[in-house]
């Protein structure tokens, strides 16, 4: 495992390294820091941080020109919520001032001429785009493997993984180069690279964050989201990204009229010693906080049925999205293009499920049943628990398991189980499939050093109450040590 020495890094640095959004912005409107000194320390961490493989793209001289042009602004009276605020971006999401590669090796030099709408929201808001973060390819996977930009790394202990597939956004963020990144979530691409690697990731209500321009899996299931170190850091990106800068100020809940519940049978089924160690930890805390967490059954064949959804539709919108999205967006490739140039492993998958007329692509009625019946299925089962229960969120670990060693991405043991790679979205899975909005929180480390994150889903479109008691929750968790 390497580290980058602390003493190597100035401690005005390690300072402006450690702030968040919110912090930041407002250190910058107040005249306490500059956005140019703030960018030069982040790019100073992220060349400190090179090795871990967090970014595609960064272009300096572009970050350091945007933050003086902040700081022009700033000094004419301009109060922009975001202003002079690097961030990154997964780079799925188009930029029309860098590449675009998806991941991929012959996108590599491909600017789009669009952008995705978040950025243009963030932008519009005052934040500097830091660069694309690296991802797995076409987002398909949970490691963080990448064979043209690097297998991102953990910072928290380098022969690990990340997750994935927003691997590159959530190790930049953990290692100080970025104080939030944007990723995707499908079936918990935000949410499980957060919890190994120690920050917080939120996946909206599907369809409350807009995801024009990002490149798609399932557009029934797919969302844009961040990994922050913070829920401040959320709720104010959330506020920029819907437009509801003017609303309501989110208030914590009290925790005496809060009900949580999970559900053993499917969360706990198999699960790390250490994870469910700090799991129980958890809901120990907020107990002696005064909030009640109660214990539900989801049904025998909960897990069943929020995996068919799921995986139905994931593997089987894929090809007509993202078909339709290089064609609309200009892409100098075809989705068969792409197709034929994937690694081995993603090319095996795609020829056994993902490619029409391939032996287990799902049929036009499969795919009617899972939208029709499956997934309307799965939502009534969550709505019925949080209405019978009357409980505000369900809560479990966010992945069964903390980061396997890279050696051992592909299969690897948990509890004494082997399992496939796969097995990391076991618990992020359902809230994809019913919509459900999502949020990480990191919930402490290993006696091997290694986060692990707990987990909060609320009922659809009720996301500004979900942050609310994620604060809360954020409140009595222990703070994580920097990795860096």
């Amino acid at each position: 495992m390497t580290h980058t020495d602390p003493s190597a890094i100035p401690s005005s640095n390690r300072q402006l390294t450690e702030l968040g959004v919110a912090a930041a912005a407002a250190a910058i409107r107040r005249g306490d820091i500059t956005a140019e000194s703030y960018a030069a320390a982040l790019l100073d961490q992220a060349r400190a941080q090179s090795a871990i493989h967090s970014f595609a793209t960064i272009d300096e001289s572009s970050v350091l020109a945007a933050a003086s042009a902040a700081d022009k602004a700033r000094a004419a009276g301009a109060t922009a919520p975001l202003l002079g605020v690097p961030l990154g971006v997964k780079d799925s999401y188009q930029t029309k001032d860098l590449p675009t590669s998806l991941g991929l090796r012959s996108l590599k030099d491909f600017v789009p001429p669009t952008e995705a709408e978040v950025v243009t929201a963030i932008k519009g808001a005052g934040a500097i785009v830091f660069g694309k973060n690296n991802l797995v390819e076409m987002s398909y996977g949970v490691t963080g493997h990448n064979a043209e930009y690097g297998q991102v790394l953990n910072p928290y202990n380098h022969e690990h993984l990340t997750g994935g597939s927003s691997s590159g956004s959530a190790a930049s963020v953990a290692a100080r180069m970025v104080p939030a990144s944007f990723g995707g979530d499908t079936v918990g691409s935000i949410r499980i690279p957060a919890a190994l690697n120690g920050v917080v990731g939120y996946k909206p209500t599907t369809g409350r964050w807009p995801r024009g321009g990002v490149a798609p899996i399932s557009h029934v299931l797919d969302t844009t989201g961040l990994l922050a170190r913070h829920v401040e850091d959320v709720l104010l990106i959330d506020q920029v990204v819907t437009g509801r800068l003017d609303g309501p100020s989110v208030a914590r809940p009290d925790f005496s009229r809060t009900r949580l519940a999970y559900a053993p049978k499917h969360h706990l089924a198999l699960v790390d010693p250490e994870v469910e160690r700090l799991f129980h930890e958890t809901v120990s805390r907020i107990r002696e906080a005064g909030a009640e967490v109660v214990e539900v059954d989801l049904g025998d064949d909960f897990t069943e049925l929020a995996d068919r959804t799921a995986w139905n539709l994931f593997l089987r919108d894929t090809y007509e999205a993202i078909s339709a999205f290089l064609a609309e967006n200009g892409y100098p490739v075809s989705v068969d293009d792409i197709y034929q140039s994937l690694k081995p492993q993603l090319h095996d998958v795609w020829s056994t499920v993902v490619v029409p007329g391939s032996p287990g692509y799902l049929s036009d009625e499969g795919r009617a049943t899972t939208v029709g019946v499956d997934r309307p299925a799965l939502q009534r089962r969550f709505a019925q628990v949080f209405e019978r229960e009357g409980i505000d969120a369900l809560i479990f670990p966010t992945t069964p398991a903390p980061a396997p060693r890279i050696a051992d991405q592909w299969v690897f043991t948990v509890a004494g189980q082997q399992v496939e790679h796969l097995f990391l979205a076991k618990n992020t899975v359902p809230a994809s499939g019913a919509g459900l909005p999502g949020i990480s929180l990191p919930a402490g480390l290993t006696k091997a050093g290694l986060p692990v994150g707990i987990e909060l889903n609320g009922p659809c479109n009720h996301d500004q109450e979900l942050l609310a008691l994620a604060l809360q929750v954020d409140s009595v968790l222990p703070p994580l040590p920097s990795p860096v």
